[in-house]
């Protein structure tokens, strides 16, 4: 007597199908023109290698080329460019930060200079006559001590926008509004000298030329590519976004 076979024989329809209740796909080549197109699935933004660590590494535009669509403005080196309202936000708080630095200085200075000019102000001599001379016991000290201020708040401002920013490209503001300076040329490193020379275009020629600061700061609102202000095209700097 002839045993049946240990596997069932499969239906004449083609393949069962698959467990759960699917269907199995068909067996052999997919039919030319019915090909499921690939889904674009996320791309993730490479972490910047060497000393931009946590910058976002865009590939950088071919020199020349029109602006990519649904991508931001970017630097030499791939990095995302700071916008003008980053880099005002920017600007007022380390206003705000060199403004509180130099009251915990000042301050001392003129309750001292108040405690020993004054007094000698409204001394008389026995005659009733005024024993002080005005130029040299009040406006001179007076000019001295304008001068002394001025010249501690430039201080403050090199030692804050120089020797404490170029180490890491961030001040205050800058690290608050997840901004850097990096150099123009992606192979170099920002250093002191290039500090200084950012520092002397926005803040000496902004003290000794009216209206420069103004200048100075919306020039990036039209510089094109790297979206410059004044004192970075000095410096060959550029301001960059760094990625949260």
């Amino acid at each position: 007597m002839t045993q049946p076979p240990t596997h069932p024989t499969p239906p004449a329809g083609g393949p069962p199908p698959a467990a759960g209740g699917g269907f199995a796909p068909p067996a052999g080549p997919t039919p030319q023109g019915y090909a499921v197109p690939q889904q674009p699935g996320p791309y993730p933004v490479p972490a910047q290698p060497g000393p931009y660590a946590g910058l976002p590494a865009y590939p950088p535009p071919a020199p020349g080329a029109p602006p990519r669509p649904g991508f931001p403005p970017l630097s030499p080196g791939g990095q995302p460019l700071a916008s003008f309202g980053d880099r005002l936000l920017a600007v007022l708080l380390d206003g705000l930060v060199l403004g509180a630095a130099s009251l915990v200085l000042m301050v001392p200075a003129v309750i001292a200079f108040f405690a020993l000019v004054v007094p000698d102000l409204t001394a008389t001599a026995p005659d009733g006559t005024p024993e002080s001379d005005p130029f040299l016991d009040l406006l001179l000290p007076l000019l001295a001590l304008d001068a002394a201020i001025f010249l501690l708040a430039f201080a403050l401002s090199y030692v804050y926008q120089v020797e404490m920013m170029f180490r890491t490209g961030q001040t205050v503001g800058k690290r608050v509004l997840k901004l850097r300076v990096v150099p123009l040329d992606p192979a170099g490193a920002l250093n002191r000298t290039m500090a200084a020379k950012r520092w002397a275009a926005s803040q000496v020629a902004g003290t000794v030329v009216p209206g420069f600061s103004y200048l100075d700061g919306l020039w990036q609102l039209w510089d094109k590519p790297w979206q410059q202000c004044l004192h970075d095209k000095f410096a060959g700097t550029v301001v960059v976004k760094v990625a949260p």
